[in-house]
């Protein structure tokens, strides 16, 4: 019976973060290679890009807004959807032809919280987001995408409706800034160590070892 003190780890990122999505594959690529490490996974609200309005803008709109052209993010897009197949994931940058303002997919990873699914619910936004296009401005959408990971559709629907934890979310993002979070995603390990950007699981599993190890040795004293 292993007496370990979990390692508290919070994960500051946006669904819509390219680098995000790669960076969930290789936080849990890491665990499995720390199998013996019990951690405490929380995923954390972030606004990759706060100045969207609540309905979403065209994605060509969008990107001529924050990279100068559309053809400027093509170059870029390249890298990201070439590390995405590393991770063995998908990323098509041509199907996506609107962007989001992410809180309530925000809201959506918070309920399935409660069911233990937050994980879940964070990998199905992104992959209908970077994988299939999905427009996560849809309601129907986001509803879909919760009955999928087993939460109740009516229910969903009615909450989504509502201003029911915007609040909440929007605290938790700005807490984020105000801790000086500006790169996503971010890896907080023990609520004291941050480990920016989607490092590799090698280097993610060495951080998960270190400080479950100075925690319990300090636990121990």
């Amino acid at each position: 019976m292993s007496t370990l003190k979990p390692l508290q780890i919070d994960i500051v990122s946006d669904v819509v973060c390219p680098w995000c999505y790669i960076g969930k594959r290789r936080i849990e690529s890491a665990l499995a290679l720390t199998p013996d490490v019990p951690v405490e996974i929380h995923w954390r609200p972030f606004f990759l890009n706060s100045w969207v309005p609540r309905e979403g803008i065209g994605r060509d709109e969008y990107l001529t807004a924050k990279f100068g052209s559309v053809e400027a993010y093509k170059g870029i897009a390249g890298r990201v959807v070439a590390a995405a197949n590393e991770e063995g994931l998908v990323y098509r940058p041509d199907l996506v032809r609107r962007q989001p303002n992410t809180i309530d997919c925000h809201r959506l990873i918070h309920w399935a919280d409660a069911q233990g699914k937050s994980a879940e619910m964070k990998q199905r936004l992104m992959e209908l987001y970077f994988r299939d296009g999905g427009d996560l401005t849809d309601t129907n959408v986001l509803v879909q995408a919760a009955a999928d990971c087993g939460l109740d559709a009516d229910d969903v629907r009615r909450r989504l409706a509502t201003d029911e934890d915007v609040e909440l979310i929007s605290g938790q993002a700005k807490e984020a800034s105000d801790k000086g979070i500006s790169g996503v995603p971010t890896f907080v390990f023990a609520q004291k160590y941050a480990v920016s950007g989607a490092q590799p699981a090698e280097q993610l599993a060495r951080a998960i070892r270190q400080v479950s190890a100075e925690v319990n040795a300090q636990a121990a004293e």
